[in-house]
């Protein structure tokens, strides 16, 4: 089998997964090997996604890390066959590679909950609304990149409206709300937006008013991606130099506590509609 140039998060994690199920049995990767019927360097090169597995290897290895979840052998298998171009693929050689691990994370998830402090989430922004954002990127970034990226964040959106959407709770900081990226006009028209999707059955938007004072995670946007068994959930991280992936056991916890305090502190979807609603009042009356 060809060895691969760039894994994607997604085959990376698979290789992590089956190093996890190794350690937890107490075998070596030379151990492992030989109950495979190979060496130290094929279960090397598997977890480090340096090559694909097959199905039948999944199962067997499994077998051999004596692994009795079915739940989560079936989701490795799924994660290892799975071999289709997914449609960021063909933005590969345009943008940054942690905006195409960031389509395909939310697009295999099966639920997926977001904080944001001073930004929209990229879920619910307008076109006219992310093309603000991207032009106030340092270093400045050339108009076809703004497009490119604007049509990245937009195609991301699908899994909001695709037959079987995923659900998806948004917490939202005023201070968000209230910025006015590309004048009122604009403004208003994001803020509509985000009202129109929060009356999806499967969408929640949350808002952490400016009287709430305080609250752990305020200094960072957090995306949980639910997978498909609690082994694979993942936590994506924004920061000045790319995206993180995080999925140790102890980081996901963390992450779980943070947004269930920010959600603590938030209005109710009702109430935070009903300050959407103001905000844009304010605006219509400028």
């Amino acid at each position: 089998m060809p060895q691969r140039s760039v894994p994607t998060a997604r085959q990376l994690r698979l290789g992590i997964e089956l190093r996890r199920l190794r350690e937890r049995s107490g075998l070596s990767s030379t151990e492992a090997g030989h109950l495979l019927g190979t060496n130290q360097t094929t279960i090397s090169n598997i977890e480090a996604s340096r090559f694909g597995v097959s199905a039948d290897r999944v199962r067997a290895l499994a077998r051999n890390y004596s692994c009795a979840d079915e739940a989560l052998i079936a989701t490795l298998i799924d994660m290892a066959v799975q071999r289709g171009r997914g449609w960021w693929e063909e933005y590969r050689e345009i943008l940054p590679t942690g905006l195409l691990d960031l389509a395909e994370l939310e697009h295999h998830a099966i639920a997926l909950r977001t904080a944001y402090i001073a930004h929209i989430p990229g879920l619910l922004q307008t076109p006219e609304h992310a093309r603000e954002i991207f032009r106030q990127a340092v270093p400045q970034l050339p108009p076809p990149d703004v497009e490119h990226r604007v049509s990245h964040r937009i195609k991301r959106q699908a899994i909001l409206y695709r037959d079987n959407p995923t659900p998806y709770t948004t917490i939202v900081h005023e201070a968000a709300l209230r910025m006015r990226f590309g004048g009122p006009e604009t403004a208003r028209g994001q803020l509509r937006h985000i009202l129109d999707m929060s009356e999806r059955k499967h969408i929640r938007v949350l808002v952490i008013p400016f009287e709430a004072g305080s609250f752990p995670g305020s200094g960072q946007s957090v995306c949980y991606a639910t997978g498909p068994v609690p082994q694979l959930d993942t936590v994506q991280l924004d920061a000045e130099y790319g995206s993180e992936l995080l999925d140790a056991a102890a980081q996901l916890e963390k992450y779980r506590v943070v947004l269930d305090r920010m959600e603590a502190v938030a209005l109710t979807e009702h109430e935070s509609r009903d300050l959407i609603r103001n905000i844009i009042r304010t605006l219509e009356g400028e």
